[in-house]
């Protein structure tokens, strides 16, 4: 039964991120030559709901499904760390013309290039989550 729900909740996704064109490539060079706020609205969009779904959590200290508590720690705030992630990822995302979350989205589309791409993906979550210990934080 889990695994009905994560597939609705990842199609509806998909269907959203096609139909948005959050997953077009053209959309995203549009975006990096500040060519069309597009993508930008999409974001925003995204930001402004995950703020008030967040706020929405610690004022109503909500649960998750295992009724365990939604708790937020806080981050360490270095620029430095957030200089360099945002640069490594802006870069990945311009090279490829496509964001992470959507990957799946856009080979489901019929897209099979970007096997590579999410191939790629994979490979380098993996070898963060090996290096991780070894990585300044």
């Amino acid at each position: 039964m889990k695994f009905l729900s994560y597939l609705s909740i990842g199609t509806l996704f998909g269907i959203v991120m096609t139909k948005s064109q959050a997953i077009s490539w053209y959309r995203i060079y549009e975006m990096f030559r500040f060519d069309s706020f597009h993508m930008y609205g999409i974001i925003g969009s995204a930001v402004i709901l995950g703020v008030i779904s967040v706020a929405l959590i610690k004022q109503f200290q909500l649960k998750s499904t295992e009724g365990t508590p939604i708790t937020f720690t806080p981050k360490n705030r270095s620029v430095a760390r957030y200089l360099i992630g945002g640069i490594i990822f802006g870069l990945g995302w311009a090279m490829t013309g496509a964001c992470p979350g959507p990957l799946y989205t856009i080979v489901g589309n019929g897209y099979g290039v970007f096997l590579v791409v999410l191939l790629s993906a994979l490979v380098g979550t993996f070898t963060y989550g090996v290096l991780r210990k070894r990585l300044p934080h």
